[in-house]
């Protein structure tokens, strides 16, 4: 542990500086089948970017074109058919405006929060904050407040799409170290040899045994970070660092579909030396693999705001 630890802290200090929010996606964050939709249109205007409107579509459906809420927001981009009616846009020229068809949906999606962003271009602040706000509680309570309103749901909502915003886009330079990633080594070093089991989040019942995810999210949790259950929803708790970035207590993610994070099937943490502790399959035991394999998909730096922005259900 003592050396795992003291690899984590010499790397933390050499990966000095801020992380950015660029305006391109990071590999993979968006599904391939709305990766060009998003890159294309998320440049609508300057309140907006790739990344941004990746994390509001993943926030509002979690990609799935065919989902309906009990409000009746209907499809990728969840709109109320009213807000449709004056907003949507015949997004692929084809004639109509079919709120069900992401083609349509995601240039509305952009389109309707630089209609709002035009709205509240003179309030004060940060005027993509502000449009976020308008999104959500109205432009009209944007404008009367000087910004983003006081409102507990409007400012956790702008919070939440800042935040996941990071995990959608490529990042510009160092990412920041996790400070809890040591404690979450710590706790996985301690589970190696355990027996793997499909499902398992080491409760006594299951004989304190794991799956890939349960270990990831049991050791994170023991920081005081709480993940989502499943890989590819871990994927979006933070920034993204290339392989040539990577710091102990990074999760390190595969994937048989290098373009979709939405098939990401096995997780691990990162340790140093191009190895990760993970719970690999049913007769295995809690160990330490390589990374470097064909299916290697990217990783993330765990952040307890990018845990905490993650919708429950994706």
């Amino acid at each position: 542990m003592l050396l795992v630890v003291g690899v984590y802290l010499v790397a933390g200090n050499l990966a000095g500086g801020t992380g950015g929010s660029g305006k391109t996606l990071a590999k993979g964050s968006v599904p391939a089948a709305y990766q060009a939709l998003v890159a294309r249109w998320g440049n609508l205007c300057p309140a907006i970017n790739p990344a941004l409107l990746a994390a509001q579509l993943y926030q509002e459906s979690g990609w799935d074109p065919d989902v309906v809420s009990h409000a009746d927001a209907r499809g990728i981009a969840q709109f109320i058919p009213g807000t449709w009616a004056a907003h949507g846009i015949d997004g692929d020229g084809d004639g109509d405006r079919d709120i069900w068809d992401p083609k349509d949906a995601i240039p509305s999606a952009a389109s309707y929060d630089c209609e709002l962003a035009g709205y509240v271009e003179d309030v004060p602040g940060d005027t993509t904050n502000n449009m976020l706000a308008a999104y959500n509680a109205g432009a009209y309570r944007v404008i009367e407040a000087g910004g983003v309103p006081s409102i507990s749901e409007t400012q956790n909502y702008v919070k939440i799409i800042r935040s996941l915003e990071k995990s959608f886009a490529a990042p510009t330079g160092r990412v920041d170290p996790t400070e809890q990633a040591a404690g979450a080594i710590a706790y996985a070093q301690e589970k190696l040899g355990t027996p793997y089991l499909w499902g398992g989040n080491g409760t006594a019942d299951q004989g304190g045994r794991f799956d890939c995810s349960g270990l990831t999210k049991a050791a994170y949790e023991s920081v005081g970070i709480e993940l989502p259950r499943v890989a590819n929803d871990q994927y979006n708790a933070g920034a993204h660092p290339g392989r040539d970035e990577l710091l102990p207590g990074d999760l390190v993610f595969f994937s048989d579909d290098l373009t979709n994070s939405r098939a990401i099937r096995h997780v691990g943490i990162y340790v140093g030396g191009g190895y990760m502790i993970d719970a690999p399959r049913t007769g295995a035991v809690i160990r330490f693999d390589p990374i470097d394999t064909p299916d290697y998909f990217g990783a993330t730096r765990v952040t307890e705001d990018g845990a905490k922005a993650l919708p429950t259900t994706v």
